[in-house]
C-alpha cells in the first residue's frame, strides 16, 4: 500500500513550479522535475549538498543576493525576483518565495523554496500581427534580443531604451487599397529607417504596421534625439501603388529603461508614447515619461 509520503511526493512531481527542501542542517533534500525543468539542473547533482553552495552557483549573485532579499522587495502572491543561471549558460527571470516548514508542535523542521519563471506572467505588449509575412518571426527574434540586451542592461551593462514606430497611413493605406498595398508601404518604410540606425541597434517588425528599436543611446533625450532623425528619414520615403504617391510619416515613443523596471513596463512606457504621439496628430515623437516608483509589481 502506497504510504503518505509517496503520495506527498509523487503530488510535488507533478507540480508546474520549482520545488526544493532543506533539512535543518541546510543541505538540499529534495528537487522536484519541474526545478530541473527550470533551471536545467538535474536533482542528482545537488541533492545533499549545503544549500548556500548551491545558490551560489544557480542564483546571479549568489547565496548573499538570495539573503539579502527583503520583504520591500518580494512582491505580494508572487515572490522575490531573481536570476537564475541556467545549466546552459542563458539567465531567466524567476519570482522565488521561502516556506518556513514546521512539524505538528510548531517545532521548525526545514524549509522549501517554491520558484516559477518570470515570463509566465508578464506577457511583453506586441502590435497587431496581421497578415503581413514574417512579423511573427520578426517579433519572436527581437524578444529574444530584448531579453538578452535588458538582462545586460540590469546587471550593469549598456544604456538600453526602445522605439516604438508606427506607420501613420497604413490603416487608410489598407482600407482604400488592400492589405498587399500596405505590406508594401510597410516594407518600403522599414528599409528606409535601416539606414538611419546605429551600428550596435537592431530593429524588426513589432506589429502589421509597427516596428520596435532597441537601441544603446546613453539618455533619454539622445533616444529621443535619434527617434526626430528617424521620423524625418521615413519622410523621405518615395512610395508609389499604381502610380499613386503616398507621403508617409512615422509616430514614434521612445523609452529609456530604467532600474528595477520590468521588460514588460519599459515596453508598456514606449506603447503608451507612440499612442500619444499618434493622439497629438501624427508625425509626432513623444519620449514616455519616467517611472515615479520603479518596482516590479
Amino acid at each position: 500500500m502506497t504510504d503518505r509520503t509517496e503520495m506527498l511526493e509523487a503530488a510535488l512531481d507533478s507540480l508546474p513550479e520549482g520545488i526544493a527542501f532543506a533539512g535543518l542542517e541546510g543541505k538540499l533534500s529534495f528537487w522536484n522535475p519541474a526545478a530541473e525543468a527550470i533551471t536545467g539542473h538535474a536533482g542528482a547533482d545537488l541533492l545533499g549538498r549545503p544549500v548556500r553552495e548551491v545558490l551560489d552557483e544557480i542564483v546571479l549573485g549568489g547565496a548573499r543576493r538570495w539573503t539579502e532579499q527583503t520583504d520591500a522587495e518580494a512582491i505580494p502572491g508572487r515572490g522575490s525576483l531573481v536570476q537564475v543561471h541556467h545549466r546552459l549558460g542563458h539567465h531567466l527571470p524567476v519570482f522565488a518565495r521561502i516556506i518556513v516548514l514546521r512539524d505538528g508542535l510548531g517545532g521548525r523542521i526545514g524549509s522549501a523554496v517554491v520558484f516559477h519563471p518570470a515570463e509566465n506572467l508578464d506577457a511583453l505588449p506586441h502590435g497587431a500581427c496581421g497578415e503581413g509575412p514574417g512579423v511573427e518571426a520578426s517579433q519572436t527574434e527581437l524578444e529574444d534580443r530584448l531579453g538578452t540586451e535588458f538582462e545586460d542592461f540590469t546587471r550593469g551593462g549598456l544604456p538600453f531604451g526602445v522605439l516604438w514606430i508606427t506607420v501613420d497611413q497604413a490603416h487608410d493605406l489598407r482600407r482604400t487599397h488592400g492589405a498587399r498595398a500596405c505590406e508594401a508601404m510597410v516594407e518600403k518604410v522599414e528599409r528606409t529607417l535601416m539606414v538611419g540606425l546605429r551600428p550596435t541597434e537592431q530593429m524588426g517588425r513589432w506589429g502589421e504596421d509597427e516596428f520596435l528599436v532597441l537601441s544603446h543611446e546613453r539618455t533619454a533625450e539622445t533616444l529621443a534625439a535619434h527617434a526626430q532623425v528617424l521620423a524625418g528619414l521615413a519622410r523621405t520615403t518615395d512610395f508609389r501603388w499604381w502610380g499613386d504617391r503616398v507621403s508617409l510619416t512615422v509616430s514614434i515613443g521612445a523609452a529609456q529603461a530604467q532600474p528595477n523596471e520590468t521588460l514588460a513596463q519599459l515596453l508598456e512606457r514606449a506603447q503608451g508614447a507612440m499612442l500619444a504621439s499618434i493622439h497629438a496628430g501624427c508625425n509626432h515623437i513623444t519620449l514616455a515619461p519616467r517611472r515615479h516608483a520603479c518596482s516590479p509589481s
